[in-house]
């Protein structure tokens, strides 16, 4: 699935975890207004994963923006999911790093699976 990832492992790095936006990203106002175009750019270009070093975020089809964060240096990665992304597996992650960095990214598909992995990996 990301290329961008699978491109820029370090030496010795595997990818555990990925995950993308889900499904729930053609039901919002811009998604109707860009005629669906939108949701799917977002889908076939952003990614989110977690190596066995690193969890590494990456958005944007012509101007990229990357976090890149190494596992020690993240403090906890939290999960927000209203009832309706609890029933269709969707939710909010927030990655919290040493030092007060701060990174939420919403309607995440599998967030509960995303933390569960970045627990199994860094513990």
């Amino acid at each position: 699935m990301g290329s961008y990832i699978n491109n820029n492992l370090i030496r010795e790095e595997q990818l555990q975890f990925e995950t993308k936006y889900h499904w729930v990203i053609f039901f919002t106002l811009p998604s109707l207004l860009t005629l669906f175009i939108r949701p799917l750019i977002l889908r076939a270009t952003d990614e989110f994963g977690i190596t066995n070093k690193r969890v590494v975020v990456k958005t944007g089809l012509f101007a990229r923006k990357t976090v890149e964060m190494n596992l020690n240096k993240i403090e906890s990665v939290n999960v927000d999911q209203s009832i309706i992304g609890r029933l269709l597996g969707y939710g909010t992650i927030t990655l919290i790093g040493t030092g007060g960095t701060r990174e939420t990214f919403h309607n995440i598909a599998h967030p509960i699976h995303f933390r569960k992995t970045f627990q199994e990996v860094s513990g």
